[in-house]
């Protein structure tokens, strides 16, 4: 009976001690989670929790630039949206979004984002140039609890500047939210941007 006894008790410190290690490996992969993000606090009180390693670039009012991998304009003149090779994404204010649309007439979802008079250089090679911008997706999607965002996904061909021939492409993702006067532009389908903007929340 002595026996029965004590080995049902060390199974019952086996199970404890499991359970204890398995409780103690989930905090600690809670805590590694926590400290690889940070909060990134926008205007009308939004909020996004994004991975440690996006380094957050004030522009100048309503032009913030989440930098999500290499750029090597990050520290040049051109470091703006008409540079190439920056891998990023915006998110823009009433300022911006009110030059937003070609010839600086205010932004709305039924045009591309593209504050300019001129062509512009593809993002991924300075050499060519934005041609044609076809809508590929439209609809809403969900930023944070309660708001939902026009969302467009515009197809952009990349082109030599003189001949036209197409050498590549690019999708131009945006989410825009009228009444709280935002926008995100990301011209390089930034892996998780869509979960991060889904997740926000709103003070």
């Amino acid at each position: 009976m002595m026996k029965k006894t004590i080995t049902a008790v060390v199974a019952g410190l086996a199970v404890l001690v499991t359970s204890a290690a398995a409780s103690a490996a989930a905090s600690a992969a809670a805590s590694a989670a926590a400290s690889d993000t940070k909060t990134l606090r926008l205007r009308a009180g939004l909020s996004l929790i994004i991975p440690e390693s996006w380094k957050v670039y004030k522009i100048s009012k309503d032009w913030t630039r989440v930098v999500t991998g290499s750029c090597p304009t990050v520290n040049d003149e051109v470091f703006g949206f008409r540079d190439s090779g920056c891998r990023s994404f915006w998110v823009l204010g009433p300022s911006a979004i009110e030059i937003g649309h070609e010839v600086f007439q205010a932004y709305t979802p039924d045009a591309p984002f593209y504050p300019a008079t001129d062509v512009g250089p593809c993002v991924y090679d300075a050499n060519l140039s934005v041609g044609e911008m076809k809508l590929a997706a439209k609809g809403l999607r969900q930023v944070g609890p309660g708001h939902k965002a026009y969302y467009r996904a515009w197809s952009a061909d990349c082109v030599t500047p003189n001949s036209g021939k197409v050498k590549g492409r690019f999708t131009q993702r945006e989410w825009y939210l009228p009444k709280s006067k935002i926008l995100f532009v990301d011209q390089w389908n930034t892996q998780g941007l869509s979960t991060v903007l889904k997740y926000a929340t709103w003070s």
